[in-house]
């Protein structure tokens, strides 16, 4: 979780002093869950992830340098520079992809789970995605025919109280969106997603039923995105103090007192690992400024697959 909030407050420094272009957006205050998530999978299971995926890739194990040099657009970034913030990938370590379209990941993971289930094997598929996509058809049609088949798919809809200016309580229909798990016949619970010991055990729990063959789940992780939509946002869609009030819950303080009550951490030790964290994120900005920024030439690389079976 700490790593997470470094990179993320790197990367807002850099946005802000015009090192980095395009949009950044910011996983502050949501840590806890792709934290707490990972935890419970294995390096060849899969998962799909948003707009706002620095997080999750941090947690699935990505490397931190590759990931700033893609922020930067450089040839060493995940993408060699041609992705951005919003479209890191990294199959070696079962990530199929950050998704700039809202609900994107969710047909993709789908489409993850019918091939583990096709070989037979026993990975499963994570798919993140926002209370905003829980709003779209790719939601439905996804939890749907992930229901039919028995998929090995577990959704986790990060429910951040905003799905870009629109706050929940006027896009959603129903208090919590985990209820909609019923429509499909499959198990809906809704959790504290600032607990990162609740998201460990739900996920865990759900996890073992899909590798085990009991199909698809909804966990709904309530959350609060600390930050704007994305870095420079002007936020005059919500008051400030309702941000004041989140900022005393958020999961990083909240895991810190627990483990501090139990004896578990002391200030000694949490000094140490937010240094560390921190020079480790500096390294990569560094790395990442330092590396070379892709030619004209390779504009087009990795662009087109010839599978048509002739030789141009």
């Amino acid at each position: 979780m700490v790593k997470i909030r470094n990179f993320e407050l790197m990367a807002e420094k850099l946005f802000l002093e015009g090192e980095l272009l395009g949009f950044i957006h910011l996983y502050i205050g949501e840590e806890a869950i792709a934290t707490g998530v990972m935890a419970n999978l294995r390096k060849d299971d899969f998962i799909t992830s948003t707009h706002r995926g620095h997080g999750h890739m941090i947690a699935k194990g990505a490397d931190v340098n590759r990931m700033m040099a893609e922020l930067y657009g450089r040839t060493t970034g995940y993408c060699k520079g041609k992705g951005g913030s919003m479209h890191i990938a990294d199959f070696s370590i079962g990530v199929l992809g950050a998704n700039g379209v809202v609900g994107g990941g969710l047909p993709i993971a789908v489409g993850a789970g019918l091939g583990i289930k096709m070989k037979k094997a026993d990975q499963v598929v994570v798919a993140f995605f926002g209370d905003g996509a829980s709003n779209t058809g790719a939601f439905h049609e996804s939890l749907n025919f992930a229901s039919i088949y028995r998929l090995p798919l577990i959704f986790i809809v990060e429910n951040n109280h905003y799905a870009s200016t629109a706050s929940t309580k006027e896009t959603t229909a129903i208090e919590n969106i985990s209820d909609r798990a019923v429509s499909y016949g499959i198990p809906g619970v809704t959790i504290d997603g600032n607990d990162i010991i609740v998201v460990y055990e739900i996920a865990k729990e759900m996890i073992k039923r899909a590798r085990e063959g009991g199909g698809p789940s909804l966990i709904e992780a309530k959350t609060y995105r600390i930050k704007g939509h994305f870095v420079g946002d002007p936020e005059l869609y919500r008051d400030k103090k309702e941000v004041e009030e989140f900022w005393l819950k958020e999961p990083i303080k909240k895991f810190e007192k627990k483990l501090f009550e139990l004896k578990m951490l002391n200030e000694v030790e949490k000094k140490k690992i937010w240094e560390n964290n921190q020079k480790e994120i500096k390294e990569a900005a560094k790395f990442a400024k330092e590396s070379p920024i892709p030619s004209n030439k390779e504009a087009l690389t990795d662009l087109f697959v010839n599978d048509s079976g002739y030789d141009y």
